[in-house]
Parts: C-alpha cells; structure tokens; sequence
C-alpha cells in the first residue's frame, strides 16, 4: 500500500502529522475524520531506502516503557486501541518499532486481540509483556496492566544503568591505562632507550625488564592490536553459545566484588518480574517459567526452573525455594509468609524493592573502593614506567 504524509487539526484544534500507509488518499481521510482529525494537507510520501545490515532493528527497554506508559494514559481517556496505535507510530521515532506498531494495528483492525497480535513480534514483545496483556484484556483492565507494565520496565531500566555505572568506570579506566601503557612501550621507550645505547649507561634490573618488554611490543605492535580483536571477537562468540554462556554467568556470580552485585541484581529482576506476572493473574507455573526465561543470568534461569519443576510435583514455592539451597534465607522466608498470608505478590514487590536498595548500595560502595583502587593500581604502572627510564639518568649524573 502507498504510503501518505498528511498534516490536520485533532478535536482540540491542536496541529497534528503524520504518515501513514492506506489503499488510497480518500479511504485515508475517512480513517482520519473518523478519528476527529480535520486534514489540511495530504500527499504521497517518499519511501526510504531500507538497507538491512544497517537498519536497527532493536527497540529499547526505556522505549518500550514510554511505549507502554502511552498507551495506557490513551486506553484510560476510552480513545479506540486502533486510533491509539496510530498516534503511537506516528509519534515513536524508531522506524523499526513504528513498523511494528502498525502491523500490530493491522492484525488488530483484522481480528485479532491485541497480545496475539503482539505475538508475532517477539523481539519486541516477550512472554512477560504478551501475558500481561492477555491478562488486561480477559479482565478489562488492559489499562492497569499497561501501567504496571511500563512501572516493571522503567525499573529495570533504573537498576540496570545502576549495574552498568559500576562497570563502565573500572573498564574505561583499566582499557585507557592498557591503551596508554602500550603507547608508551610502542613509541616513548625507544627514544630513551637509543639514548641510553649512545650514553653507555649501567642499566639497572628494572629498566633492562622494560627496554625488553618495549622491544617486544615495538616488533609485534601490528599482531598485538590484532590478538586484542580477537579476544573481543572470541569473547562475544563465545558468549553467544550456551556452553560460554553458560561459564561466563557462574563466573559473574562467583567474582570478588562484583559476584555479589551481580546476584542481587538478578534477585531483583527475578522477585520483581513474578511480583508483576502474579499480580496480573499469571498462573504461578507459567509465571515461574516466564520469570527464569527473562532473569538474565543461567546459572538462575536453571535454579528457577528446579523451583518450577518442585512446584509443578505439588511443592509449596518456599518448600521448593528451601530444598534447591540456592536462593537467600530472607527470600525464602518473606516467600514463605506471602503464601501463608495470600500476599505472595506483595511480599515479592516488597523484596525486589529490598534488592534495588541493596544494588544502589553496593554500586555506591564499589564505587569508592575502586576509585582509589584503580588510580593507585594505574598511577604505580605508569609510575614505575617512568622511574625505571630515570634510573640510569640518576646513575650518569652520579658518574659524572
């Protein structure tokens, strides 16, 4: 279908525009008065030339959320879902999700219910998020479960930037002192070195250790910078099957410091991701499912299905929490006093909302351990560098 820019007034008398795909410009401006919008300009537009290596097709947790949180603000003022999808396309500026947005306005208009039209794109819309919804529509609350949908990912966007503040600083600060390092012994050290030839200096131990080092690096500098791509190329090969993912999730969870963080975050995501699947009336197995497929770590993911599988055999959720050993005794216990008192939502929220505390206060803590760590850590490399060329000076002002 040919696709339509057009530009009008809505019921507020507000200038709204657009573009739009429609059969023709006429079956167009009957879609638009139907949805109170007076058409002052309308004409074809051009389409883009899509490029598909190099077209993002990614849509955002945080767009995703403002996606979410729109769409149930338009429910709630009873404007028609398929007008609602409309303005939201029109407005979303990534054209991958604008056109996911329209196809899902299109299975809409044609029949279907809006979380099997979701369905169909599941890199956008997971299990959790179609479930969600399949639950506001049997309920007639899709409005609240869109709310609740949008708060569940604006968290998850808040912990996870929590989670990467403490990893950017430490990995920006050891990759510019390598980087720093390497240009030092690449073109720095020579120049000393031809130097110290010419002088005939007595070369102490240190210094002799990084003239070598500096030779090294000088003759293979081109297969350096090449086994430094391979690593990062090998790394995310690796990390894409599920044997090294699987080894690159225990060790996450098993490194000092970060170990710790690691595990609440994803204690967090888990209890906060079945807190919101329970109260949208998810049946507990299909939850617990759903929760491990989305946990973002394995080593979890296959705890969380032990727990499935023990709840599936008859287990209570905290008999099961207990048998596995693999979960916190707090977990257990605020599980434990959910299922006896019908909270268990409740008591989940209460307890993701502990492990978002417990994230913000280990971040802040690596935080000032690295800090001073790390300049000391980088200071005494480059330090040591630098006393290990004045060495031999100090002995030739000795000499002389």
């Amino acid at each position: 279908m040919p696709l339509f820019k057009w530009k009008g007034r809505n019921r507020y008398g507000d200038i709204v525009e657009g573009e739009r795909t429609s059969s023709s410009e006429d079956v167009l401006r009957a879609d638009l008065q139907r949805e109170q919008i007076s058409i002052t300009e309308i004409s074809k537009a051009r389409r883009e030339i899509k490029i598909p290596f190099l077209e993002t097709r990614r849509v955002k947790t945080k767009e995703l959320a403002v996606f979410s949180r729109q769409l149930s603000v338009l429910i709630d003022a009873e404007l028609p879902l398929i007008q609602s999808l409309n303005i939201l396309s029109e407005q979303t500026k990534n054209k991958y999700f604008q056109r996911v947005i329209l196809e899902v306005r299109d299975d809409v208009e044609a029949g279907s219910t809006l979380h099997q039209a979701m369905k169909k794109h599941p890199k956008v819309f997971d299990d959790l998020y179609c479930n969600m919804i399949s639950s506001g529509e049997q309920s007639g609350s899709l409005d609240v479960m869109l709310r609740r949908l949008s708060d569940f990912l604006e968290r998850i966007v808040q912990i996870r930037s929590q989670v990467r503040q403490a990893l950017i600083y430490p990995a920006a600060i050891v990759t510019f002192a390598i980087l720093v390092v390497i240009f030092m012994m690449w073109q720095v050290i020579p120049v000393f070195a031809q130097v110290f030839t010419e002088l005939g200096a007595n070369l102490p131990g240190l210094t002799v250790f990084v003239l070598n080092l500096s030779n090294f690096v000088k003759g293979n500098i081109l297969w350096i910078f090449v086994g430094i791509v391979a690593l990062i190329v090998g790394f995310r090969l690796i990390k894409k099957t599920d044997a090294g993912q699987k080894a690159m999730d225990k060790m996450k969870l098993s490194m000092p410091l970060f170990g710790n963080l690691f595990e609440k975050y994803g204690l967090s995501r888990v209890t906060r991701t079945l807190s919101t699947l329970l109260t949208g009336g998810v049946p507990m197995l299909d939850s617990l499912k759903i929760t491990s497929a989305t946990a973002g770590n394995v080593i979890i993911e296959e705890d969380l299905m032990e727990v499935r599988t023990m709840v599936a055999e008859g287990s209570s959720m905290n008999d099961a929490l207990k048998e596995t050993g693999k979960f916190p005794f707090m977990m257990t216990q605020m599980v434990g006093v959910g299922e006896a008192t019908g909270t268990l939502d409740e008591m989940l929220t209460k307890l993701a909302d502990f492990y978002d505390e417990e994230v913000d206060a280990t971040v802040k803590a690596l935080l000032s351990i690295l800090e001073p760590v790390l300049l000391i850590g980088v200071g005494g490399l480059v330090g040591g560098i630098v006393i290990s060329l004045y060495l031999p000076i100090f002995s030739l002002l000795a000499q002389l």
